[in-house]
This record gives structure tokens, C-alpha cells and sequence, in this order.
């Protein structure tokens, strides 16, 4: 790794930390030795770049420190143009519209050449498309999950049995033919899985479980080794 792009590194490490990070921890994440950190640590503190700390104790990066326009190498460019092309495929129409957005604004940020890697139309995500879910908006569900607030459900499970479920939605997982809603589900007590195209309907009810998303996220991660049961 060049020195430009391991200064980098080290500061997005730094802003990204929630505890003071050591410098063999960094040495570690970017595979070089403690010396060159303590090199560069020391060249980024002569260019003003607000780090604290010293040996043993660790290094935090003092908040409000803004980096420079953000610049890709050449893999990383193909990587977020097979990323863009990938949510495509997805039957989520406002992230396919987001996708589009990101492209135009990142080719128009970066240099030529790296503009031609965006371009060049050499690499591609194949395979089925997912339809949009005829009942509700993938968005909605999004915004859900972020604002921690509850679902209602019109649901048919996979014995074709009418339900309402009020749920607490916490992920969404994306397959090729349909995405999973996966949240408490007030009626089974439980962490339930929601196929897409079992929903007949959805929309947000008046009541939050803010403060408790993470938590229940952590159990459903906890347990991804039996995924949960279908709704």
C-alpha cells in the first residue's frame, strides 16, 4: 500500500472508531508494521490533522474533521460500478433510482480515467431481476427500519393462511426473486422472516419501538446461524 493511501486509511480508521485505537490494532487492519504507523501518525499530526494520543495508549481523532473529496483506485471503481449494477436487480424501485443517482454524481467527481473504468460497459451483474412487490413500497419498509417504527401486515404464510401482524421490522434481506422483511413479530412473540410477495398489503402504524432496534437485531445476528422461521 502506497503511503498516500495508507495516511488515508489511517484517518478513516481513526474517524470510524468508537475507542481510542492502538497503533498495532492499525498496523493489523492494514498489514504493515507499528513503525510505519508511528511514522505516519506523526507525518498526519504535521499536517494538522487533529490525532491524539501515543504509544500505549492509543490514537482518537478529535470530532469535526472533514476529508477531502473522496478519490477511488481503479478496483474500487469496478467495485462500486458491480455493486450499482447488482441493486439493479433488486424489486426495490427507490434504491434502483438511488443507484442510477450515485453513478451520474460519481462520474462526474472523478478524473477521466477512472470515469472511463464507470463507462467502458466491461462488467456485469446477470441473472433474474426481482419484481417490485405488488402490495407495498420496499422504501417504505427502509425508512421503517430506520425510524424504528412498526409495521402493519396483511400477510398470507406459506399455507396460504390470512393473517394480521403487527411487526417491528429490523432488516430486509435481498434474494433474486423477492426480498425478506425480518422483524418481531407481535403475534408469534418471535423474530419472523416476511417474504415479499406473501404481503398483500403494508403500512406503518401509528407506534415506534424506538431505542430497541439494535437490540433486536443483535438476537436475530445471535441466532443467524438457524435463520428465523417464516411468518
Amino acid at each position: 500500500m502506497r503511503k498516500a493511501a495508507r495516511l488515508f486509511e489511517i484517518i478513516q480508521i481513526l474517524r470510524l472508531a468508537k475507542k481510542p485505537m492502538t497503533a498495532q490494532a492499525m498496523a493489523d487492519a492494514l498489514e504493515v508494521t507499528v513503525r510505519s504507523i508511528y511514522r505516519d501518525i506523526a507525518a498526519l499530526q504535521a499536517m494538522r490533522v487533529p490525532i491524539e494520543g501515543g504509544r500505549g495508549i492509543g490514537y482518537i481523532m478529535r470530532p469535526g474533521f472533514d476529508l477531502p473529496p473522496l478519490m477511488f483506485s481503479i478496483e474500487e471503481m469496478e467495485a462500486i460500478v458491480l455493486s450499482l449494477a447488482l441493486l439493479e436487480r433488486t424489486g426495490d424501485a427507490e434504491l434502483k433510482q438511488a443507484a442510477k443517482r450515485v453513478n451520474q454524481k460519481i462520474a462526474g467527481a472523478v478524473p477521466g480515467p477512472l470515469r472511463q473504468a464507470m463507462e467502458n460497459k466491461a462488467l456485469f451483474a446477470w441473472g433474474t431481476v426481482a419484481q417490485p412487490p405488488a402490495g407495498f413500497d420496499l422504501g417504505m419498509v427502509r425508512r421503517a427500519i430506520r425510524d424504528e417504527q412498526k409495521l402493519a401486515l396483511d400477510y398470507r404464510d406459506e399455507l396460504g393462511r390470512a393473517t394480521e401482524r403487527t411487526v417491528r421490522p429490523i432488516a430486509l434481506i435481498y434474494y433474486s426473486h423477492y426480498a425478506n422483511i425480518v422483524g418481531w413479530c407481535e403475534l408469534r412473540q418471535a423474530i419472523r422472516n416476511f417474504r415479499s410477495d406473501r404481503v398483500e398489503h403494508c403500512e406503518t402504524a401509528a407506534a415506534f419501538f424506538r431505542g430497541e432496534g439494535d437490540r433486536l437485531r443483535e438476537e436475530w445476528m445471535n441466532g443467524w446461524a438457524t435463520p428465523p422461521a417464516a411468518g
